[in-house]
């Protein structure tokens, strides 16, 4: 006889770095990958903050926390924290029962839809920013000061008068 594998209710809080963030439909996907090797039903997920963390974390001074709420085989979880623990996306997770809330409570925090949303206008976001050539290139030192056109052409015209004298 088969044996029955015990499904319990689980609470699933993980912790992603900013850096991380730039890129958050990767990450919601990567979760979900994770989720689905553990054999688990996701009933709600939702980003939960982002804030400063309380101390660094791999040299990362804020988080964002996204909140789900899994049905999965009680066996499944311990490799399943295993590999939140060795993934390059998370930075923490915890896992308890969530036996202190009904499913219908679960569901009714799904906001998926709006981690959809946040996740196009973040990528909205980071292609205007390399657009303009924002925030990808590094500069050390004094800040650069940008001369008036005025002052470009008048150097020109000198340089060509004292070149005919």
């Amino acid at each position: 006889m088969a044996e029955q594998k015990r499904i319990n209710a689980y609470e699933v809080m993980i912790l992603i770095s900013q850096a991380e963030a730039a890129d958050f439909a990767g990450v919601i996907e990567h979760i979900n990958t994770l989720f689905q090797r553990a054999e688990a039903e996701v009933i709600a997920m939702q980003k939960w903050d982002e804030r400063r963390l309380a101390y660094e974390i791999d040299k990362q001074k804020r988080g964002v926390y996204i909140l789900s709420y899994i049905k999965a085989p009680a066996e499944n979880i311990q490799s399943f924290e295993r590999d939140c623990n060795i993934s390059e996306h998370i930075m923490r997770v915890l896992t308890i029962r969530a036996d202190h809330l009904t499913e219908e409570e679960m569901r009714a925090q799904d906001r998926r839809g709006d981690l959809a949303i946040e996740a196009k206008e973040r990528a909205e976001r980071a292609a205007e920013r390399e657009q303009a050539g924002v925030g990808s290139s590094v500069s050390l030192g004094a800040p650069q000061i940008d001369q008036p056109e005025e002052n470009e052409e008048a150097a020109v015209e000198a340089t060509a008068d004292a070149d005919n004298e």
